[in-house]
């Protein structure tokens, strides 16, 4: 699978796009998946939490492992993909269309910290390795 040239990357493996309203959409890789297996279980932050960037703020898990969400960017946390609940798996099924959380970014500038696909993809090869 490609890695999207439109979104932003964590080197914790989310990655996330910027909506036209400001707010910022969120979710794991397909490396980051592919690396967990089969996903059975995913707790998002709380509505309203406020989160500083690189904070833990959620749990996957999957048959073989667990792995700690991070927020790749601080801010109020407005939305929680409630479909995950019932069906984890559908992040196996296509990562960039099954998020996580959307937040309300408070510093925007912090997007220039993360990285681009190309970048990204380095990041995650040398993970392999």
């Amino acid at each position: 699978m490609t890695t999207p040239a439109d979104l932003k990357y964590s080197r914790s493996h989310e990655w996330i796009r910027m909506e036209p309203d400001g707010t910022a959409t969120i979710g794991i890789t397909f490396h980051a998946q592919e690396q967990l297996g089969d996903i059975v279980f995913v707790q998002n932050p709380e509505l309203g939490r406020k989160l500083a960037q690189g904070e833990e703020c959620g749990v996957i898990e999957s048959v073989k492992a667990a792995a700690d969400i991070y927020s790749p960017l601080s801010g109020e946390v407005i939305g929680a993909n409630g479909d995950l609940e019932t069906s984890p798996q559908s992040i196996n099924e296509d990562p960039y269309s099954a998020w996580l959380f959307r937040l309300r970014p408070s510093d925007t500038a912090e997007l220039d910290g993360l990285l681009d696909a190309l970048a990204y993809e380095k990041v995650a090869e040398a993970d392999k390795n």
